[in-house]
């Protein structure tokens, strides 16, 4: 399934099912997509996670029928998925800006959220850098930690930070940042900074050395400065080069950040110039 409908068809598909137990592996599955991929292309294309779209739909329709009757709180809770009406006062609140009671009152301002409505706009052809190679497998020495799919963005920049404040980059220095998701679902995934491992050297306390495996990879070079032109260069990934992807497929869930030593650059990561490479697993379709 082409991902632009693919993406078009899950939207239908939450709407439906709005008020039923629905979560990223039920979507996924309705659309023949690895939860892993899913996932991943639809934070990129939307902006949301699959699990933030669900709640913030929930809320906003809550919110109509709050304004609109004199329905009770708990049965709100328990018909937008709520396990008490604690939790979903907490959960309305931190949408909304105020609490459920208040939503009652004239004149009060609340939070729309409509249905995404995906559309594509015709424009000139795209022009998107990358290099198909096959690289035998290797192993790397990182610091690794665990996170969520749907706070990952803001967290996993804190963990480089976290990283070079605390002094565990005389270890790894953060050739790579490397991604893996072995059973490739949707909740969290393994994250490492990580070096080329030196197996003469010492594994020091915290530290975890993984094998990656052989892979043809597709690889995207990056120019500029980050993390925003590294961002930038993932949704367009997943928004121009996967829906044109005929010939092949994700292989498995790893994704690799090469980054150029920072020593190099006047401005280090955040020079213009500054070098970094994104790589995707990937093999070829069966016909």
């Amino acid at each position: 399934m082409e991902w632009m409908k693919a993406i078009g068809d899950a939207v239908d598909y939450i709407e439906t099912h709005i008020l039923e137990d629905i979560d990223t592996d039920t979507v996924a599955r309705h659309v023949c997509i690895s939860p892993f991929y899913f996932q991943k292309g639809f934070s990129m294309l939307c902006g949301y996670t699959v699990t933030e779209y669900i709640r913030s739909r929930r809320l906003a329709l809550a919110s109509v029928e709050l304004m609109a009757g004199n329905v009770k709180i708990i049965d709100l809770a328990l018909k937008y998925g709520y396990d008490s009406p604690d939790s979903f006062t907490r959960a309305f609140t931190r949408f909304h800006g105020i609490t459920p009671s208040m939503a009652r009152k004239e004149g009060v301002m609340l939070k729309s959220f409509a249905p995404l409505k995906l559309t594509v706009s015709l424009k000139g052809g795209y022009m998107m850098d990358y290099r198909i190679t096959r690289k035998e497998s290797f192993t790397v020495l990182g610091f690794s930690r665990t996170f969520d799919y749907e706070n990952a963005s803001r967290d996993i920049p804190a963990f480089w930070q976290e990283h070079y404040a605390q002094g565990r980059n005389r270890y790894a220095g953060g050739m790579f940042g490397v991604n893996i998701d072995c059973f490739m679902g949707h909740e969290n995934f393994e994250y490492l900074i990580a070096d080329l491992y030196n197996p003469a050297m010492d594994i020091p306390e915290g530290f975890v050395v993984k094998t990656i495996p052989a892979f043809t990879w597709a690889v995207f070079p990056c120019i500029g400065p980050m993390p925003d032109t590294g961002r930038d260069l993932n949704g367009r990934i997943f928004s121009e080069w996967l829906p044109a992807l005929k010939e092949y497929e994700f292989a498995a869930g790893y994704c690799i950040e090469m980054y150029d030593s920072p020593d190099k650059y006047p401005e280090g990561t955040s020079d213009v110039n500054y070098r970094m490479e994104i790589w995707i697993p990937i093999t070829k379709k069966e016909n």
